[in-house]
């Protein structure tokens, strides 16, 4: 079960890790290979942009989210009334 877990886990890591390396290939105008078939530079390096950052969202957002409901079940995190 915890190789499941961790597995669960290390996908949605590498997909961040993943739309992260696209982000600095777009900010230095360089593109990977899913987006080389396009012919100008700054329409894929927008697409690629895009892409990477969709990517890298989710996957941070998944890791944080599953964090963030564990730590909630023990009892970790306190509840701010306003």
């Amino acid at each position: 079960m915890r190789v499941i877990a961790l597995l669960i886990l290390i996908v949605p890591g590498l997909f961040g890790v993943y739309g992260i390396k696209l982000l600095r290939d777009s900010f230095f105008l360089k593109t990977s290979a899913p987006f080389t078939w396009i012919d100008s530079v700054a329409a894929a390096s927008m697409l690629q942009g895009t892409f990477g950052l969709l990517l890298a969202m989710g996957g941070i957002g998944f890791v944080a989210g599953y964090i963030f409901n564990r730590d909630k079940k023990t009892g970790k995190v306190q509840r701010i009334d306003s």
